[in-house]
Protein backbone atom coordinates (compact mmCIF):
# COMPACT_ATOMS: atom_id res chain seq x y z
CA UNK A 1 0.00 0.00 0.00
CA UNK A 2 1.54 3.64 -1.20
CA UNK A 3 2.14 6.05 1.59
CA UNK A 4 3.19 9.43 2.09
CA UNK A 5 4.51 9.19 5.35
CA UNK A 6 8.50 8.67 5.09
CA UNK A 7 10.32 4.81 5.36
CA UNK A 8 12.25 6.46 8.81
CA UNK A 9 8.83 7.06 10.29
CA UNK A 10 7.44 3.60 9.94
CA UNK A 11 6.79 2.31 13.38
CA UNK A 12 8.41 -1.31 14.74
CA UNK A 13 5.71 -1.94 17.17
CA UNK A 14 1.89 -1.28 17.02
CA UNK A 15 -0.93 -1.46 19.39
CA UNK A 16 -4.29 -1.12 17.68
CA UNK A 17 -7.42 -0.65 20.37
CA UNK A 18 -10.88 0.99 20.63
CA UNK A 19 -9.51 3.38 23.37
CA UNK A 20 -6.50 4.87 23.13
CA UNK A 21 -3.82 6.38 26.19
CA UNK A 22 -5.32 9.83 25.84
CA UNK A 23 -8.61 12.04 25.34
CA UNK A 24 -9.70 15.22 24.81
CA UNK A 25 -11.86 17.82 26.65
CA UNK A 26 -12.52 21.27 24.97
CA UNK A 27 -11.64 24.56 27.16
CA UNK A 28 -13.35 27.37 27.56
CA UNK A 29 -11.28 29.25 25.19
CA UNK A 30 -11.37 27.07 22.75
CA UNK A 31 -8.13 25.05 23.06
CA UNK A 32 -8.17 21.64 23.55
CA UNK A 33 -7.61 19.81 27.13
CA UNK A 34 -5.42 16.33 26.92
CA UNK A 35 -6.07 13.70 29.52
CA UNK A 36 -4.13 10.89 29.70
CA UNK A 37 -5.15 7.41 30.75
CA UNK A 38 -3.40 4.43 32.52
CA UNK A 39 -3.82 0.93 32.50
CA UNK A 40 -1.19 -2.27 31.24
CA UNK A 41 -0.65 -1.28 27.37
CA UNK A 42 0.33 2.17 28.36
CA UNK A 43 2.65 0.63 30.91
CA UNK A 44 4.07 -2.03 28.67
CA UNK A 45 4.75 0.58 25.72
CA UNK A 46 6.27 2.87 28.43
CA UNK A 47 8.29 -0.31 29.24
CA UNK A 48 9.78 -0.82 25.68
CA UNK A 49 11.21 2.51 26.05
CA UNK A 50 11.54 6.01 23.82
CA UNK A 51 13.53 4.36 21.51
CA UNK A 52 11.42 1.72 20.08
CA UNK A 53 9.37 3.41 17.14
CA UNK A 54 5.99 2.50 18.55
CA UNK A 55 2.51 3.75 17.46
CA UNK A 56 -0.31 3.47 19.31
CA UNK A 57 -3.58 3.55 16.79
CA UNK A 58 -6.75 3.89 18.12
CA UNK A 59 -10.34 5.51 17.58
CA UNK A 60 -11.90 8.71 18.55
CA UNK A 61 -14.76 8.58 20.85
CA UNK A 62 -16.03 12.02 20.94
CA UNK A 63 -16.59 14.68 18.79
CA UNK A 64 -13.82 16.53 21.05
CA UNK A 65 -11.37 13.63 20.65
CA UNK A 66 -12.53 14.19 16.40
CA UNK A 67 -11.05 17.98 16.68
CA UNK A 68 -8.08 17.01 18.47
CA UNK A 69 -7.43 14.52 15.49
CA UNK A 70 -8.30 17.40 12.42
CA UNK A 71 -6.34 19.61 14.01
CA UNK A 72 -3.32 17.18 14.56
CA UNK A 73 -0.65 16.92 11.79
CA UNK A 74 -1.88 16.02 8.41
CA UNK A 75 -4.88 14.69 10.51
CA UNK A 76 -2.71 11.42 11.63
CA UNK A 77 -0.35 11.56 14.73
CA UNK A 78 -1.29 13.52 17.60
CA UNK A 79 1.06 16.17 19.72
CA UNK A 80 3.46 14.06 21.39
CA UNK A 81 3.22 16.86 24.16
CA UNK A 82 0.02 16.12 24.61
CA UNK A 83 0.33 12.44 24.42
CA UNK A 84 3.30 12.50 26.96
CA UNK A 85 5.88 11.15 24.20
CA UNK A 86 3.46 8.46 23.28
CA UNK A 87 3.13 8.32 18.92
CA UNK A 88 -0.63 8.21 18.65
CA UNK A 89 -2.52 7.33 15.41
CA UNK A 90 -6.58 8.67 16.65
CA UNK A 91 -8.88 7.60 13.91
CA UNK A 92 -11.62 9.93 12.84
CA UNK A 93 -14.00 7.42 11.80
CA UNK A 94 -17.37 8.62 11.32
CA UNK A 95 -19.63 8.90 14.06
CA UNK A 96 -22.70 6.67 12.97
CA UNK A 97 -20.47 4.12 12.33
CA UNK A 98 -18.23 3.57 15.17
CA UNK A 99 -21.75 4.08 17.45
CA UNK A 100 -23.28 1.38 15.41
CA UNK A 101 -19.43 -0.95 15.25
CA UNK A 102 -19.17 0.00 19.32
CA UNK A 103 -22.54 0.01 20.80
CA UNK A 104 -24.34 -2.14 18.42
CA UNK A 105 -22.17 -5.00 17.52
CA UNK A 106 -18.80 -5.24 20.16
CA UNK A 107 -21.47 -4.32 23.30
CA UNK A 108 -24.49 -5.59 22.24
CA UNK A 109 -23.75 -8.71 20.19
CA UNK A 110 -20.28 -9.80 21.06
CA UNK A 111 -20.11 -9.07 24.41
CA UNK A 112 -23.28 -10.99 25.13
CA UNK A 113 -22.08 -13.50 23.38
CA UNK A 114 -18.83 -14.30 25.45
CA UNK A 115 -20.31 -13.33 28.84
CA UNK A 116 -23.35 -15.86 27.60
CA UNK A 117 -25.89 -12.99 28.82
CA UNK A 118 -28.83 -13.74 26.39
CA UNK A 119 -32.17 -14.03 27.45
CA UNK A 120 -32.71 -16.40 24.55
CA UNK A 121 -36.33 -16.89 24.54
CA UNK A 122 -36.45 -13.23 23.27
CA UNK A 123 -33.15 -12.65 22.38
CA UNK A 124 -30.58 -12.53 20.05
CA UNK A 125 -32.35 -11.36 16.42
CA UNK A 126 -30.55 -11.05 13.62
CA UNK A 127 -32.44 -9.20 11.63
CA UNK A 128 -31.88 -6.54 8.95
CA UNK A 129 -30.58 -3.38 11.49
CA UNK A 130 -28.05 -6.34 12.54
CA UNK A 131 -26.59 -6.81 9.32
CA UNK A 132 -26.60 -2.80 8.90
CA UNK A 133 -24.72 -2.75 12.26
CA UNK A 134 -22.36 -6.06 11.11
CA UNK A 135 -21.76 -3.41 8.04
CA UNK A 136 -20.64 -0.89 10.03
CA UNK A 137 -18.39 -3.12 12.56
CA UNK A 138 -16.75 -4.15 8.97
CA UNK A 139 -15.88 -0.90 8.19
CA UNK A 140 -14.55 0.22 11.73
CA UNK A 141 -12.17 -2.45 11.14
CA UNK A 142 -10.90 -1.98 7.66
CA UNK A 143 -10.60 1.65 9.02
CA UNK A 144 -7.90 0.27 11.85
CA UNK A 145 -6.54 -2.27 9.10
CA UNK A 146 -5.69 0.33 7.04
CA UNK A 147 -4.39 2.93 9.46
CA UNK A 148 -1.83 -0.12 10.80
CA UNK A 149 -0.66 -0.70 7.25
CA UNK A 150 0.35 2.45 6.69
CA UNK A 151 2.13 3.16 9.84
CA UNK A 152 3.80 -0.44 10.06
CA UNK A 153 7.99 -0.49 8.72
CA UNK A 154 8.32 -3.83 7.11
CA UNK A 155 7.59 -7.10 9.16
CA UNK A 156 6.52 -4.66 12.19
CA UNK A 157 5.09 -6.64 15.24
CA UNK A 158 1.44 -5.25 15.95
CA UNK A 159 -0.29 -6.01 18.59
CA UNK A 160 -4.21 -6.28 18.29
CA UNK A 161 -6.66 -5.94 20.79
CA UNK A 162 -9.84 -7.50 21.71
CA UNK A 163 -13.21 -8.07 20.61
CA UNK A 164 -14.16 -4.79 19.06
CA UNK A 165 -11.24 -5.45 16.57
CA UNK A 166 -11.74 -9.06 15.37
CA UNK A 167 -11.72 -8.38 11.70
CA UNK A 168 -8.64 -6.80 11.63
CA UNK A 169 -6.22 -9.02 11.82
CA UNK A 170 -7.54 -10.89 8.63
CA UNK A 171 -7.72 -7.85 7.22
CA UNK A 172 -3.93 -6.62 7.61
CA UNK A 173 -2.88 -9.74 6.46
CA UNK A 174 -4.21 -8.92 3.27
CA UNK A 175 -2.82 -5.60 2.97
CA UNK A 176 0.60 -6.34 4.85
CA UNK A 177 1.67 -10.10 4.63
CA UNK A 178 5.08 -8.92 5.66
CA UNK A 179 4.16 -7.61 9.33
CA UNK A 180 3.93 -10.27 12.93
CA UNK A 181 -0.12 -10.21 14.05
CA UNK A 182 -0.97 -10.95 17.63
CA UNK A 183 -4.17 -10.39 18.46
CA UNK A 184 -5.44 -10.30 22.38
CA UNK A 185 -8.84 -11.50 23.83
CA UNK A 186 -9.62 -9.16 27.08
CA UNK A 187 -13.23 -11.22 27.20
CA UNK A 188 -13.66 -14.73 27.68
CA UNK A 189 -14.55 -16.90 24.62
CA UNK A 190 -18.11 -18.75 24.14
CA UNK A 191 -18.29 -22.39 24.46
CA UNK A 192 -19.00 -23.86 20.96
CA UNK A 193 -22.53 -24.55 21.53
CA UNK A 194 -23.37 -20.02 22.61
CA UNK A 195 -20.85 -19.26 19.82
CA UNK A 196 -23.09 -21.03 17.23
CA UNK A 197 -26.31 -18.95 18.11
CA UNK A 198 -24.55 -16.10 15.69
CA UNK A 199 -25.34 -16.69 12.12
CA UNK A 200 -22.56 -18.62 10.28
CA UNK A 201 -21.02 -16.41 8.00
CA UNK A 202 -20.67 -13.84 10.55
CA UNK A 203 -19.39 -16.55 12.68
CA UNK A 204 -16.77 -17.47 10.16
CA UNK A 205 -15.95 -13.49 9.68
CA UNK A 206 -15.21 -13.64 13.02
CA UNK A 207 -12.91 -16.84 13.20
CA UNK A 208 -11.41 -15.83 9.67
CA UNK A 209 -9.97 -12.32 11.27
CA UNK A 210 -9.08 -13.63 14.56
CA UNK A 211 -7.05 -16.35 12.19
CA UNK A 212 -5.47 -13.63 10.34
CA UNK A 213 -3.27 -13.48 13.32
CA UNK A 214 0.23 -15.01 13.85
CA UNK A 215 -0.35 -15.39 17.45
CA UNK A 216 -4.26 -14.86 19.38
CA UNK A 217 -3.55 -15.03 22.93
CA UNK A 218 -5.81 -14.99 26.15
CA UNK A 219 -6.33 -14.60 29.93
CA UNK A 220 -6.54 -17.88 30.65
CA UNK A 221 -6.64 -21.62 28.91
CA UNK A 222 -10.18 -22.10 29.40
CA UNK A 223 -10.96 -18.94 27.14
CA UNK A 224 -8.72 -20.75 25.03
CA UNK A 225 -9.83 -23.89 24.92
CA UNK A 226 -13.21 -22.63 23.90
CA UNK A 227 -11.83 -20.60 20.95
CA UNK A 228 -9.92 -23.37 19.87
CA UNK A 229 -12.75 -25.76 19.79
CA UNK A 230 -14.83 -23.21 18.16
CA UNK A 231 -12.62 -23.35 15.22
CA UNK A 232 -12.64 -27.09 15.43
CA UNK A 233 -16.50 -26.74 14.70
CA UNK A 234 -15.86 -25.15 11.63
CA UNK A 235 -14.54 -26.58 8.07
CA UNK A 236 -12.60 -29.36 8.82
CA UNK A 237 -11.13 -29.08 5.55
CA UNK A 238 -10.06 -25.59 6.24
CA UNK A 239 -8.60 -25.85 9.91
CA UNK A 240 -6.60 -28.06 11.72
CA UNK A 241 -7.07 -27.76 16.12
CA UNK A 242 -4.06 -30.02 17.43
CA UNK A 243 -3.96 -30.50 20.90
CA UNK A 244 -0.45 -31.24 21.98
CA UNK A 245 1.18 -31.60 25.23
CA UNK A 246 4.14 -29.76 26.38
CA UNK A 247 4.21 -28.25 23.16
CA UNK A 248 2.60 -24.84 21.71
CA UNK A 249 -0.64 -25.39 20.64
CA UNK A 250 -1.85 -24.24 17.34
CA UNK A 251 -4.49 -23.68 14.18
CA UNK A 252 -3.25 -25.13 10.85
CA UNK A 253 -4.87 -23.09 7.55
CA UNK A 254 -4.72 -26.37 5.34
CA UNK A 255 -5.47 -24.09 2.45
CA UNK A 256 -2.72 -21.60 3.28
CA UNK A 257 -0.06 -23.75 4.10
CA UNK A 258 0.63 -21.64 7.98
CA UNK A 259 -1.11 -21.48 11.19
CA UNK A 260 -1.95 -19.74 14.27
CA UNK A 261 -0.01 -20.08 17.64
CA UNK A 262 -2.44 -20.26 20.99
CA UNK A 263 -1.17 -18.12 24.40
CA UNK A 264 -2.30 -17.13 27.48
CA UNK A 265 -1.04 -13.87 29.46
CA UNK A 266 -2.71 -13.67 32.91
CA UNK A 267 -2.95 -9.83 33.84
CA UNK A 268 -1.63 -9.15 37.03
CA UNK A 269 -2.18 -6.15 39.18
CA UNK A 270 0.02 -3.54 39.15
CA UNK A 271 1.53 -3.67 43.00
CA UNK A 272 4.08 -0.93 42.91
CA UNK A 273 1.28 1.68 41.42
CA UNK A 274 -1.52 0.77 43.60
CA UNK A 275 0.16 0.44 47.02
CA UNK A 276 1.43 3.74 46.59
CA UNK A 277 -1.63 5.26 45.14
CA UNK A 278 -3.41 4.13 47.99
CA UNK A 279 -1.79 6.26 50.59
CA UNK A 280 -2.03 9.82 48.85
CA UNK A 281 -3.75 12.28 51.21
CA UNK A 282 -7.07 12.07 48.68
CA UNK A 283 -7.52 8.14 49.65
CA UNK A 284 -7.15 8.98 53.41
CA UNK A 285 -9.88 11.62 53.02
CA UNK A 286 -12.04 8.99 51.57
CA UNK A 287 -11.28 6.69 54.32
CA UNK A 288 -12.33 8.99 56.88
CA UNK A 289 -15.65 9.48 55.41
CA UNK A 290 -15.98 6.02 54.92
CA UNK A 291 -15.51 5.22 58.28
CA UNK A 292 -18.42 7.81 59.37
CA UNK A 293 -20.84 5.93 56.98
CA UNK A 294 -19.92 2.54 57.91
CA UNK A 295 -19.56 3.38 62.09
CA UNK A 296 -17.81 2.30 64.82
CA UNK A 297 -15.93 -1.15 65.10
CA UNK A 298 -17.80 -2.54 62.47
CA UNK A 299 -16.41 -5.16 59.35
CA UNK A 300 -17.10 -4.46 56.06
CA UNK A 301 -17.97 -6.45 52.98
CA UNK A 302 -16.46 -4.94 50.13
CA UNK A 303 -17.51 -4.56 46.10
CA UNK A 304 -16.32 -2.31 43.51
CA UNK A 305 -17.69 -2.94 39.92
CA UNK A 306 -18.66 -1.16 36.93
CA UNK A 307 -23.02 -2.26 36.72
CA UNK A 308 -21.77 -4.12 33.92
CA UNK A 309 -24.35 -7.05 33.45
CA UNK A 310 -21.95 -9.61 33.74
CA UNK A 311 -20.52 -8.50 37.67
CA UNK A 312 -23.94 -9.78 39.17
CA UNK A 313 -24.04 -6.97 41.41
CA UNK A 314 -27.86 -7.90 42.39
CA UNK A 315 -27.55 -11.58 43.10
CA UNK A 316 -24.29 -9.79 45.23
CA UNK A 317 -26.77 -7.77 46.92
CA UNK A 318 -29.03 -10.90 47.63
CA UNK A 319 -26.46 -13.02 48.87
CA UNK A 320 -25.68 -10.05 51.34
CA UNK A 321 -29.33 -10.04 52.34
CA UNK A 322 -29.16 -13.52 52.97
CA UNK A 323 -26.53 -13.27 54.87
CA UNK A 324 -28.52 -11.00 57.36
CA UNK A 325 -31.50 -13.05 57.32
CA UNK A 326 -29.59 -16.48 58.29
CA UNK A 327 -27.27 -14.80 60.78
CA UNK A 328 -29.00 -12.13 62.38
CA UNK A 329 -25.67 -12.08 64.37
CA UNK A 330 -23.85 -9.89 61.70
CA UNK A 331 -26.91 -6.91 61.92
CA UNK A 332 -25.65 -4.00 63.07
CA UNK A 333 -21.63 -5.49 62.74
CA UNK A 334 -21.22 -5.55 59.16
CA UNK A 335 -21.62 -3.13 56.05
CA UNK A 336 -21.87 -3.70 52.51
CA UNK A 337 -20.02 -0.96 50.73
CA UNK A 338 -20.83 -1.42 47.33
CA UNK A 339 -19.39 0.74 44.57
CA UNK A 340 -21.44 0.00 41.64
CA UNK A 341 -20.35 2.82 38.99
CA UNK A 342 -22.69 2.92 35.76
CA UNK A 343 -21.49 1.74 32.82
CA UNK A 344 -22.88 2.00 29.17
CA UNK A 345 -25.79 3.63 30.35
CA UNK A 346 -26.41 4.61 26.32
CA UNK A 347 -27.51 1.25 26.58
CA UNK A 348 -31.30 0.96 27.65
CA UNK A 349 -30.51 -2.41 29.26
CA UNK A 350 -27.92 -0.98 31.43
CA UNK A 351 -29.73 1.60 32.38
CA UNK A 352 -32.47 -0.44 33.93
CA UNK A 353 -29.56 -3.11 35.57
CA UNK A 354 -27.96 0.08 37.25
CA UNK A 355 -31.63 0.57 38.61
CA UNK A 356 -32.13 -2.80 39.96
CA UNK A 357 -29.40 -2.54 41.39
CA UNK A 358 -29.86 0.52 43.36
CA UNK A 359 -33.79 -0.48 44.12
CA UNK A 360 -32.29 -3.83 45.30
CA UNK A 361 -30.05 -1.91 48.05
CA UNK A 362 -32.63 0.15 49.01
CA UNK A 363 -34.70 -2.41 49.81
CA UNK A 364 -32.12 -4.13 52.41
CA UNK A 365 -31.44 -0.77 53.86
CA UNK A 366 -35.44 -0.56 54.27
CA UNK A 367 -36.03 -3.91 56.08
CA UNK A 368 -32.79 -4.17 58.32
CA UNK A 369 -31.58 -0.61 58.93
CA UNK A 370 -31.90 1.18 61.78
CA UNK A 371 -31.17 4.49 63.33
CA UNK A 372 -27.77 3.82 63.42
CA UNK A 373 -26.88 1.12 60.88
CA UNK A 374 -27.13 1.72 57.22
CA UNK A 375 -26.89 -2.15 56.26
CA UNK A 376 -25.82 -1.24 52.37
CA UNK A 377 -23.78 1.59 51.70
CA UNK A 378 -24.49 2.46 47.94
CA UNK A 379 -21.77 4.53 45.74
CA UNK A 380 -22.56 4.77 41.69
CA UNK A 381 -20.25 7.92 40.90
CA UNK A 382 -17.02 7.33 39.96
CA UNK A 383 -14.54 7.99 42.56
CA UNK A 384 -10.84 6.01 42.51
CA UNK A 385 -9.67 7.28 45.35
CA UNK A 386 -12.95 5.92 46.84
CA UNK A 387 -12.35 2.55 45.61
CA UNK A 388 -8.74 2.74 47.01
CA UNK A 389 -9.91 3.67 50.63
CA UNK A 390 -12.66 0.60 50.36
CA UNK A 391 -10.08 -1.81 49.37
CA UNK A 392 -7.46 -0.83 51.88
CA UNK A 393 -10.64 -0.85 54.39
CA UNK A 394 -12.01 -4.67 53.11
CA UNK A 395 -12.36 -7.18 55.42
CA UNK A 396 -14.02 -8.97 52.71
CA UNK A 397 -13.76 -9.08 48.88
CA UNK A 398 -16.77 -10.04 47.38
CA UNK A 399 -16.06 -10.81 43.47
CA UNK A 400 -18.85 -12.87 41.93
CA UNK A 401 -18.91 -12.33 37.69
CA UNK A 402 -21.57 -14.67 36.01
CA UNK A 403 -18.37 -14.63 33.37
CA UNK A 404 -15.17 -12.52 33.41
CA UNK A 405 -12.10 -12.47 31.40
CA UNK A 406 -9.99 -11.87 34.62
CA UNK A 407 -11.14 -9.66 37.03
CA UNK A 408 -8.55 -7.51 38.29
CA UNK A 409 -10.81 -6.02 41.75
CA UNK A 410 -10.16 -9.69 43.15
CA UNK A 411 -5.98 -9.31 42.15
CA UNK A 412 -6.44 -5.23 43.39
CA UNK A 413 -8.01 -6.10 47.11
CA UNK A 414 -5.46 -8.57 48.88
CA UNK A 415 -2.28 -5.93 47.23
CA UNK A 416 -3.76 -3.20 48.88
CA UNK A 417 -6.06 -4.58 51.83
CA UNK A 418 -4.40 -2.81 55.23
CA UNK A 419 -5.40 -5.70 57.73
CA UNK A 420 -5.96 -8.39 55.31
CA UNK A 421 -8.48 -9.76 53.34
CA UNK A 422 -11.19 -12.57 52.96
CA UNK A 423 -11.88 -13.29 49.23
CA UNK A 424 -15.17 -14.86 48.28
CA UNK A 425 -14.84 -15.93 44.64
CA UNK A 426 -17.19 -16.75 42.00
CA UNK A 427 -15.75 -19.94 39.65
CA UNK A 428 -16.87 -18.10 36.82
CA UNK A 429 -13.91 -15.21 36.89
CA UNK A 430 -11.01 -16.13 35.32
CA UNK A 431 -8.65 -14.81 38.23
CA UNK A 432 -10.03 -18.43 39.40
CA UNK A 433 -7.59 -20.52 38.37
CA UNK A 434 -5.10 -18.88 40.02
CA UNK A 435 -6.63 -17.48 43.53
CA UNK A 436 -9.39 -20.75 43.85
CA UNK A 437 -6.95 -21.84 46.46
CA UNK A 438 -6.81 -19.15 48.89
CA UNK A 439 -10.59 -18.12 48.02
CA UNK A 440 -14.25 -19.20 49.26
CA UNK A 441 -15.23 -20.53 45.92
CA UNK A 442 -18.89 -19.65 44.44
CA UNK A 443 -21.11 -21.18 42.29
CA UNK A 444 -22.10 -16.90 41.13
CA UNK A 445 -25.93 -17.95 40.66
CA UNK A 446 -26.08 -20.10 43.88
CA UNK A 447 -27.46 -17.00 46.23
CA UNK A 448 -27.64 -19.33 49.45
CA UNK A 449 -23.83 -20.33 48.78
CA UNK A 450 -22.67 -17.42 48.01
CA UNK A 451 -24.53 -16.13 51.62
CA UNK A 452 -23.06 -18.33 53.68
CA UNK A 453 -19.55 -18.13 52.02
CA UNK A 454 -19.95 -14.49 52.90
CA UNK A 455 -20.77 -15.94 56.26
CA UNK A 456 -17.38 -18.53 56.64
CA UNK A 457 -15.27 -15.21 55.26
CA UNK A 458 -16.62 -12.69 57.93
CA UNK A 459 -15.73 -15.36 60.54
CA UNK A 460 -12.39 -16.10 59.19
CA UNK A 461 -9.68 -15.83 62.34
CA UNK A 462 -7.26 -12.85 61.74
CA UNK A 463 -4.26 -14.67 61.70
CA UNK A 464 -5.71 -17.39 58.51
CA UNK A 465 -6.96 -13.90 56.96
CA UNK A 466 -3.50 -12.46 57.04
CA UNK A 467 -1.95 -15.96 55.54
CA UNK A 468 -4.65 -15.85 53.03
CA UNK A 469 -4.22 -12.63 52.20
CA UNK A 470 -0.29 -12.71 51.72
CA UNK A 471 -1.05 -15.82 49.16
CA UNK A 472 -3.61 -14.14 47.49
CA UNK A 473 -1.59 -10.78 46.79
CA UNK A 474 1.70 -13.01 45.78
CA UNK A 475 -0.63 -14.73 43.25
CA UNK A 476 -2.02 -11.75 42.21
CA UNK A 477 1.03 -9.63 41.32
CA UNK A 478 2.97 -12.50 39.16
CA UNK A 479 2.93 -10.72 36.02
CA UNK A 480 2.04 -7.09 35.97
CA UNK A 481 0.88 -5.18 33.81
CA UNK A 482 4.16 -3.74 31.99
CA UNK A 483 5.24 -7.87 31.63
CA UNK A 484 2.51 -8.69 30.65
CA UNK A 485 2.40 -6.44 27.71
CA UNK A 486 6.33 -7.13 26.70
CA UNK A 487 5.39 -10.84 27.55
CA UNK A 488 2.83 -10.84 24.00
CA UNK A 489 5.69 -8.69 22.45
CA UNK A 490 8.13 -10.80 22.47
CA UNK A 491 5.99 -14.30 21.86
CA UNK A 492 5.39 -12.27 18.64
CA UNK A 493 8.77 -10.74 17.58
CA UNK A 494 10.08 -14.29 18.45
CA UNK A 495 7.73 -15.61 15.13
CA UNK A 496 9.04 -15.55 11.73
CA UNK A 497 6.96 -13.49 9.47
CA UNK A 498 4.97 -15.61 7.45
Amino acid sequence: MASTQGAAEKARVLVASNRGPVSYELREDGSLAAKRGGGGLVSGLSAIGPNANAVWVCAALSDTDREAVRRSHNGRRLSVEATGGQLVRMLDIDATVHADAYNGIANSVLWFVHHMLYQTPLEPVFDAEFRRQWASYEAYNRAFAEALAEEAAEGAAVLVQDYHLCLVPGMLRELRPDVRIGHFSHTPWAPREYFELLPEDIREQLMAGMLGADRVAFLTWRWATAFQKCAEGLDPERYRVTWPSGAPRTIEHLRKGRETLIGVHSLGADADFLRVRAHQPDVEERMAALREEIGEGRRTVVRVDRTELSKNIVRGLLAYRQLLEEHPEWRERVVHLAFAYPSRQDLIVYREYTAAVQRVAEEINSAFGTAGWTPVVLHVKDDFARSLAAYRLADVALVNPIRDGMNLVAKEVPVVSDQGCALVLSREAGAYEELRANAFVVNPYDVLETGRALHEALSLPPEERADRTKRLAAAATALPPAQWFLDQLQALEELQSS
